[in-house]
């Protein structure tokens, strides 16, 4: 299993073990600190010698590249932060098949419902459901009722 962090942040770990072991301190003693194994420091300390510090370089990760650029996306959350109605839509919800709609108008790249929910969790956005509340809702009125009648009406606690 691969473990937590970005390539760059697993290559400076290893960077650091050999630190480490080059100021005296035993495999052990470096596993423990940087929380690995100990066969993970001896095996890079052995991929060391062999090929130098090159060994220990950063693999990228695997995976199919992203469709969407970094600066497309940024473009995609301010246009989401704009409000649905500003992108066209009747109402100001944004549900997958607007966002997957608005990708495609803005950027031209087709996206299936199902997974705009990544692209969104991404981003740091996640799902919400709209609070329904009529429109004739009256918040001061609201407001009086929960301050002086409902104390007056709710059930006395018991000492």
């Amino acid at each position: 299993m691969r473990p937590p962090g970005s390539p760059k942040e697993l290559e400076r770990r290893r960077l650091r073990a050999i630190t480490l072991l080059k100021e005296g301190y035993q495999p052990v003693e470096v596993a423990r600190t940087l929380g690995v194994d100990r066969r993970s420091v001896r095996r890079w300390k052995a991929a060391y010698r062999k090929k130098g510090g090159g060994a220990l370089k950063a693999i990228p990760a695997p995976g199919r590249p992203l469709k969407l650029s970094i600066e497309q996306r940024k473009k995609l959350e301010k246009d989401l932060l704009r409000g649905a109605q500003e992108a066209g839509f009747p109402t100001d919800l944004w549900t997958c098949p607007r966002v997957a709609e608005l990708i495609e108008m803005r950027f031209g790249i087709t996206y299936h419902v199902d997974h705009v929910g990544r692209v969104l969790r991404s981003l740091g956005w996640s799902p919400q459901k709209p609070e329904r509340r009529a429109k004739e809702r009256d918040h001061e009125k609201i407001q009086r009722w929960m301050k002086q009648d409902w104390p007056r009406i709710k059930k006395k606690q018991s000492a």
